[in-house]
């Protein structure tokens, strides 16, 4: 993990607590086909950290407990999870919506064929990674050839109905920048995705979300080797936007680790920042269940979703 030292310093982040939860953000474990230079997770091929079906279990019964309407997959490729297929009907049983973020390449890879068909049949909503509309930019991103997979991922989704007009199974992309910069304005790029996007490719979905890269493990050491790290972190606290405050994700949103850890969100999750006010707890020994009106744990690293336009789960905040 990246030293996370000058993240951790006495933050002069704002206070800022919880309202009622949502979502339930879960991280199945760190193995990904694909090694992104912007992955805040670290993940790749080489990890074997991964959820078991038992913390799965106690994950599905939280979410219930609590009131939470959705169940937020994430990774690594949250698909490499060998009980993710088991996850996502008993989530779907349960009557919770499912969000699988996905890096559309896996839908390609060798043992995963199926895997579209299943989303679809599950009415799972899917977001994907799509770094840019442009060939090289995501390539540089995300390896060489994942353009071209990523397309073919998308034309097998549009083909089941995803992200076409009057369908309700829900393709959603996401945009990172490149190197030290803030996303663009999000509905105009949105529009500039859908036109490239159908004109050259045929392919459409329905929304576009716009995210800022934090600046914490492989893209935070990347920032460190090339001596850029308190110069990103200056943009983003000089950027703050006080009107995104009321709408970070982690007032309505939760995020499990791979052994079933709690955490404010998915980027504290990653700097081992544990909830304010009940530190490190386990999913199955949450006695409140809802978690409203606890303090939210923030660093520097906060500034992130609160930078420009903001950022968060869901794409830009104002």
């Amino acid at each position: 993990m990246l030293d996370s030292a000058p993240l951790l310093q006495e933050s002069t982040f704002p206070a800022i607590s919880r309202g009622k939860l949502q979502t339930v953000q879960v991280n199945l474990g760190y193995l990904c086909n694909l090694s992104c230079v912007h992955c805040h997770v670290n993940a790749g091929p080489k990890r074997t950290e991964l959820m078991s079906k038992a913390t799965i279990d106690q994950v599905l019964a939280y979410a219930v407990a609590s009131g939470a309407t959705t169940l937020d997959l994430t990774g690594g490729a949250p698909e490499m999870n060998p009980h993710f297929y088991y996850c996502v009907v008993e989530a779907r049983k349960l009557g919770l919506k499912v969000i699988d973020r996905c890096n559309l390449v896996i839908l390609q890879e060798p043992g995963y064929e199926g895997l579209a068909a299943f989303l679809a049949e599950h009415q799972v909503t899917i977001v994907a990674s799509l770094p840019c509309y442009i060939e090289d930019n995501v390539d540089k991103q995300r390896g060489n050839g994942v353009f071209q997979q990523s397309l073919a991922g998308l034309k097998q989704l549009n083909d089941l109905g995803y992200g076409v007009e009057q369908s309700d199974l829900v393709l959603d992309l996401v945009f990172n920048p490149q190197g030290i910069n803030l996303p663009p304005e999000q509905q105009a790029l949105e529009v500039n995705y859908k036109t490239h996007l159908a004109a050259e490719f045929d392919v459409v979905f329905n929304q576009l979300y716009t995210i800022a890269n934090m600046p914490i493990q492989r893209f935070g050491s990347t920032l460190m080797s090339k001596g850029l790290f308190d110069e990103y972190m200056g943009l983003l606290v000089s950027s703050y936007n006080a009107s995104t405050l009321d709408d970070v994700m982690c007032r309505e949103i939760i995020s499990v680790d791979w052994q079933g850890y709690v955490y404010d969100c998915d980027f504290n999750q990653m700097l081992d920042l544990p909830l304010a006010d009940q530190g490190v707890v386990h999913i199955s020994k949450l006695t409140d269940k809802t978690l409203e009106g606890q303090t939210i744990a923030t660093r520097q690293h906060c500034y992130g979703c609160t930078a420009g336009q903001g950022s968060s789960c869901g794409g830009a905040l104002t």
